[in-house]
């Protein structure tokens, strides 16, 4: 028994993503064509699925949409795209490094803030129960 094949509604729900965003990325070549059933209506896959989970992930972590073509494309040449792929995904790691940095020294930041405020709040309380006892 094969596996029940989901209506774009139901991919729609189970990735997360809308309708009008599985069928854009259809239409802008983000994604091969989806298999239509009997009636016509788009039938996705497991393999939709992953494919449609990796580009939202790589949407998510600011990759521009016409590198995930470029990504999309270098998949449709098979075996012998794999290293420009694995290049445009170490690029796109470097960028997502330099960010993760970025947030962390910022992070670092607002916590040295946080804590200064929290000792003065600490202060200043101990002031205020000193002045009315």
């Amino acid at each position: 028994m094969g596996e029940q094949p989901l209506t774009i509604q139901q991919a729609a729900a189970r990735t997360g993503l809308s309708v009008h965003t599985l069928r854009y990325y259809e239409k802008i070549g983000l994604m091969e064509p989806v298999a239509r059933g009997e009636n016509g209506h788009r039938s996705y896959h497991t393999h939709n699925l992953e494919w449609i989970e990796l580009i939202a992930r790589l949407r998510n972590t600011g990759m521009p949409i016409a590198d995930m073509q470029r990504f999309a494309d270098l998949m449709r040449h098979g075996n012998d795209g794999i290293g420009q792929r694995r290049q445009l995904l170490q690029e796109h790691e470097q960028t997502l490094l330099a960010q993760v940095k970025e947030l962390q020294d910022t992070l670092r930041v607002l916590r040295g803030k946080i804590e200064y405020y929290q000792a003065w709040e600490a202060k200043h309380s101990k002031k205020v129960k000193q002045n009315t006892e």
